[in-house]
C-alpha cells in the first residue's frame, strides 16, 4: 500500500487524510467525494518555486488549472504565489470570480474565440499563448478595441514525442497545438508579431506531453528550440525574454512509475538552456513552467460507496462502485490506472481481486481492473487514490447522474470547496416541449 502525503491509517484502521478519518468524511459529505489533501499540494508548489530559487534564475511557475479548477484551488494558487494558465473563458471567469491577480494569467488554447479573447484583453491578463494565425488576428484587432499592447508567446511544436499515452503526447510535428518549427511557421510568426505594434512578442512555448519520468525530453526540445533561437536573434533580431518549457512532470499512480523529484526536471531544463545560452553568447531568459497534475494530481482522493458484485468463477470478480466515469473518465479516455484501498477496513487482510465497475450504463465504464482487496462487502468505502488531476475537471453528467462535492483537507480541518449537485441542478436549465395542437 502506497500512501500519499499526509494519508495513513489512524489506530482504528481507517484511511487518514489531513488528519481526518475519511470513513467520517464519506459519512457526512456523501460520495463520490473527491477529498484533497491541502499540505501536499503546499509541499509540491513548495519544491518547484524552491528549484528555481535554489538555481537563482528568473521564473514563473504557472499552475496549470484545466487538471482541476474552482474558486478554492484558484485561490490556494494564488495564497501559494503561483500564476495562472487558463484554457477558456470558463476558467478565466473563475480566476476572476477567486480574486486571482491578473497580471499572473496565461491564457492557452488551440480556438480561443473572439468573445474569450476580448474577454481576456479586457480583463488586463498577463499573457496569451498564442496557438495560430487566426488568433494573432483576432489578438489584433481586439487590442485595437480596447487601446491595450497585448503581451504574447508563441507555442511551437518541436517535434519532440514524450514517452506517454499518444494522447496526452503534444510536442511532435502533427499536433493541433501550435506553430510548426520545421515547415517556417514559427519565423512567420515571429515576423508577423514583430512588426505589429499592438503586440509585445516575449518570447517561445513549447509542451512536449504528460506524464512524463525523465528529462531527456526536456532537454532535447531545449536543444532543438536553441537551434532556431539562435537563426532567429540573428535574422530577425528576436530578443528571446521568456522561454515557456510547459509542464507533463509525471506522479506516480501505481507500482512502477518512478517520478523524479521535481528539483530534478528543473534542474536538467535549466542546465540545458545555460549552456545554449552561453554557448551562443544570448541572455538568459526568465523561463516559465506549467504544472497541473504534478501539483493536485496526488493530492486528491476519491471516496465511493460499494453496491452490488458479480462473480464469474473463474472470470472475473466484479464490484461496482456509486460512481465511475462520470467522476473519472481517464480510465475509459486513454486507459489511465489506479491503485485503491477499502478506506474502513485499511488493515485487513487481502483476500482476492476485484475489477471495479462503475455504475454508467457503458461496458467501458471501469475503473481500476484486477483490484487487490480484503472480501468486499456492501457499504464499504472504497478509496481510489491520485485522482486530483483531471478527475473532478472532466466531470459530467452521463446517464444524468451528478457531480460529486469537492472536500479540502488540512490539519485537522474539513472545508467543502464545491457543493454536491442535485438533481435539481440537473433539469436546471431544460425547457418544457411547446405541443402545439395538431389539425
Amino acid at each position: 500500500m502506497h500512501l500519499h502525503g499526509t494519508s495513513r491509517v489512524n489506530d482504528i484502521g481507517h484511511l487518514e487524510i489531513g488528519g481526518i478519518d475519511t470513513v467520517e468524511l464519506a459519512k457526512q459529505y456523501g460520495t463520490p467525494l473527491f477529498v484533497y489533501d491541502v499540505s501536499l499540494i503546499r509541499q509540491k508548489a513548495k519544491a518547484f518555486k524552491t528549484a528555481f530559487n535554489d538555481l537563482d534564475v528568473r521564473s514563473q511557475v504557472a499552475y496549470a488549472s484545466k487538471a482541476f479548477s474552482c474558486v478554492a484551488m484558484v485561490q490556494l494558487a494564488n495564497e501559494l504565489d503561483l500564476s495562472l494558465d487558463v484554457v477558456s473563458g470558463g476558467e478565466l471567469y473563475t480566476a476572476m470570480i477567486a480574486g486571482f491577480p491578473m497580471e499572473r494569467v496565461h491564457f492557452h488554447g488551440n480556438n480561443k474565440s473572439p468573445e474569450e479573447i476580448d474577454m481576456a484583453v479586457r480583463a488586463n491578463i498577463g499573457c496569451f499563448v498564442v496557438d495560430n494565425f487566426y488568433e494573432l488576428e483576432l489578438l489584433k484587432q481586439a487590442a485595437n478595441t480596447h487601446q491595450r499592447k497585448v503581451s504574447i508567446l508563441l507555442r511551437t511544436t518541436p517535434g519532440v514525442e514524450a514517452h506517454t499515452h499518444d494522447y496526452i503526447t503534444t510536442g511532435q510535428e502533427d499536433s493541433k497545438f501550435g506553430f510548426d518549427l520545421l515547415s517556417g511557421q514559427v519565423d512567420r510568426a515571429i515576423e508577423w508579431a514583430l512588426d505589429c505594434e499592438q503586440l509585445e512578442l516575449l518570447g517561445i512555448h513549447c509542451h512536449i506531453g504528460s506524464q512524463i519520468f525523465e528529462t531527456t525530453g526536456f532537454v532535447l526540445a531545449v536543444e532543438k528550440l536553441y537551434t532556431y533561437i539562435e537563426n532567429w536573434s540573428k535574422s530577425l533580431n528576436f530578443d528571446l525574454k521568456v522561454l515557456n518549457l510547459g509542464g507533463g512532470f509525471g506522479i506516480r499512480y501505481i507500482e512502477g512509475d518512478e517520478p523524479l523529484p521535481v528539483g530534478d526536471y528543473v534542474k536538467a531544463t535549466i542546465e540545458a538552456v545555460q549552456h545554449h545560452v552561453n554557448k551562443l553568447n544570448l541572455s538568459m531568459p526568465e523561463i516559465w513552467i506549467e504544472p497541473g497534475r504534478s501539483l493536485v494530481g496526488d493530492a486528491g482522493t476519491t471516496l465511493y460507496t460499494l453496491g452490488s458484485q458479480k462473480d464469474i468463477p473463474n472470470v472475473r470478480h466484479y464490484l461496482s462502485v456509486d460512481g465511475g466515469m462520470t467522476d473519472n473518465l481517464r480510465p475509459a479516455l486513454y486507459q489511465a490506472k489506479y491503485e485503491g484501498i477499502l478506506a474502513n477496513r485499511a488493515n485487513d487482510q487481502v483476500e482476492t481481486k476485484y475489477s471495479i465497475a462503475g455504475k454508467c450504463c457503458e461496458s467501458g465504464d471501469m475503473l481500476i481492473w484486477d483490484l487487490p482487496l480484503p472480501k468486499a462487502n456492501h457499504k464499504d468505502v472504497l478509496a481510489v487514490f491520485c485522482t486530483g488531476a483531471y478527475g473532478y475537471s472532466m466531470a459530467n453528467n452521463y446517464n444524468r447522474i451528478p457531480r460529486p462535492a469537492v472536500v479540502f483537507v488540512e490539519d485537522g480541518d474539513a472545508q467543502l470547496v464545491v457543493e454536491r449537485e442535485t438533481y435539481e441542478d440537473l433539469v436546471r436549465f431544460d425547457l418544457p416541449l411547446n405541443t402545439k395542437e395538431k389539425v
